[in-house]
């Protein structure tokens, strides 16, 4: 069934102003259009901005605990919608089922979790060193914000934006991938259900080329959450900081996994099998590096092999598949290149390196997992993010040696070691370079009450997400207020005559 849906301005459903249109279609069979959606252009989102801004100060002045109560209703009707969401994120991206059902899950954790922080929001009170006189610190609302999100949590990540944007009193332009557009209108659709005032949040679809850096750029714009690629969003971050507005950029990653000599190996190969091969690789946190200690390497290669070999490969919808398409053919050319980079570089192709186009398959975009060992670190298959079901196994000295391979490559998102030496945890705590940590975890799985963002090329600015140091550090910006009701002029710091 493909489904129509527009763009959503001014509380309005409507078509974009060229009447252009883009369709969506299913990475697992090309010949399935999942739906269609406005092709916007500039005038678009023109008009999209400027009923943002309209709603602004209606929607900063509503009580907080009033908007979490709209962002309630939105949790308990994505709730209600998971199953029918679930199906259309694994239908539209590729993930298989049980991963399209947690991509909304994550959307409704927000949901629920920043309509709790309508009524914390904290800020500070602090003690005056002045007589009838007190000090406090206050969060308000920025304004106007460009959500821009990607195609590979096409629920999730729109919603660690779009949630503690509205919570904390600001308005939203929101544009989605145009890989992944009919989930995030759906996502929208719910959202507005929910009885958000006609402004708060407006919806352009478009492509990045036609209306992302526009967006962005925009002078009726005062902040920017970007979620993709490390060279969109050092170029956006780069214009943004020209024209003084605040933004977020999350990034891209090549994450490791450390195996110690002592590491439950059964227990790591099943993390880093989760870690390279869940989403078909195509997460910024995704496994596409393993560093395996000397002493159980030839080991671990070939338990890893072997377990790479049972995965089952097809629609996302069946059941009994473990790994789903890339997104389409561009990613599917992209990733089959840099396996070819990797032969010539001479690394050990071990298993996979195919496209598999046959059968059921022969209308999608899949690709086998792919592994290659005795990898080098200055190889590119070890040092550029492929996004793709592609991991690197390299081999390490010591637990020192280990560390220096993970930390050497321009990215620092996300990092895992597996050890039961408890010593070896709390150095590899200390001394990974990544915004992320895990201890006998594979490099995926961020919970969204803790802030979520990596170092060097994986991230700039505020972190996604909650807790301190999150998101509501993004969309907020910090008021101090002093009063005095002493009567009589007081000047701190001055001293008494």
């Amino acid at each position: 069934m493909k489904e129509k849906h527009l763009n959503l301005i001014n509380g309005k459903w409507v078509k974009a102003a060229s009447g252009k249109i883009l369709q969506s279609t299913n990475p697992a069979d090309s010949d399935d259009v999942v739906g269609e959606v406005p092709a916007s252009g500039k005038e678009d989102v023109d008009a999209a901005v400027a009923a943002a801004r309209a709603a602004f100060d209606g929607w900063r002045l509503t009580p907080a605990p009033k908007r979490a109560e709209l962002l309630f209703r939105a949790a308990e009707l994505l709730l209600k919608h998971k199953g029918e969401l679930g199906r259309l994120v694994t239908r539209e991206m590729g993930k298989i089922l049980p991963e399209g059902l947690g991509d909304v899950q994550e959307a409704i954790d927000m949901a629920y979790y920043m309509a709790g922080e309508g009524r914390r929001l904290s800020g500070e009170t602090v003690p005056s060193e002045l007589f009838a006189k007190d000090c406090k610190s206050v969060r308000v609302p920025i304004g106007t914000f460009a959500l821009i999100t990607p195609w590979n949590f096409p629920t999730a990540i729109p919603a660690w934006k779009i949630f503690p944007c509205l919570i904390s009193g600001n308005t939203a332009v929101f544009k989605p991938s145009s890989y992944t557009p009919i989930a995030a209108a759906r996502l929208v659709e719910i959202i507005t259900e929910a009885g958000l005032p006609p402004g708060v949040l407006n919806l352009v679809q478009g492509t990045g080329e036609e209306i992302g850096e526009y967006l962005a750029t925009h002078p009726g714009i005062d902040g920017v959450s970007f979620t993709g690629s490390s060279a969109v969003g050092e170029r956006l971050a780069r214009l943004c900081s020209g024209i003084e507005k605040e933004i977020s950029c999350e990034m891209g990653g090549k994450n490791p996994i450390i195996v110690m000599d002592d590491a439950r190996l059964d227990l790591a190969i099943e993390g880093a099998l989760w870690g390279g091969f869940g989403t078909s690789g195509q997460r910024c946190t995704a496994a596409s590096r393993i560093i395996v200690h000397e002493k159980v390497y030839d080991r671990f290669v070939e338990m890893f092999t072997a377990m790479a070999k049972r995965l089952k490969i097809g629609s996302g919808l069946d059941p009994s598949v473990h790994m789903g398409p890339v997104i389409n053919r561009a990613q599917m050319e992209k990733v089959l290149g840099y396996i070819e980079i990797g032969k010539k570089e001479g690394a050990n192709l071990v298993h996979g390196g195919r496209a598999l186009n046959y059968g059921l398959l022969a209308k999608g975009f899949f690709i086998e997992p792919t592994i290659f060992a005795d990898v080098r670190p200055e190889m590119r298959i070890a040092q550029e993010e492929i996004f793709g079901p592609v991991v690197a196994i390299l081999k390490a000295k010591d637990l020192k040696h280990a560390i220096e391979m993970a930390n050497g490559v321009k990215y620092g998102l996300s990092s895992s070691i597996y050890t039961q030496d408890v010593n070896n945890t709390a150095i590899a705590e200390r001394d990974l370079d990544a915004g992320i940590v895990y201890i006998n975890a594979p490099t995926i799985g961020a919970e969204i009450q803790l802030p979520f963002g990596g170092t060097k090329r994986s991230g700039l600015g505020r972190k996604e997400a909650g807790g301190r140091g999150g998101s509501l550090d993004m969309f907020t910006k910090w008021k101090v207020i002093y009063r005095d009701f002493s009567g009589r002029l007081q000047k701190a710091q001055i001293d008494k005559e």
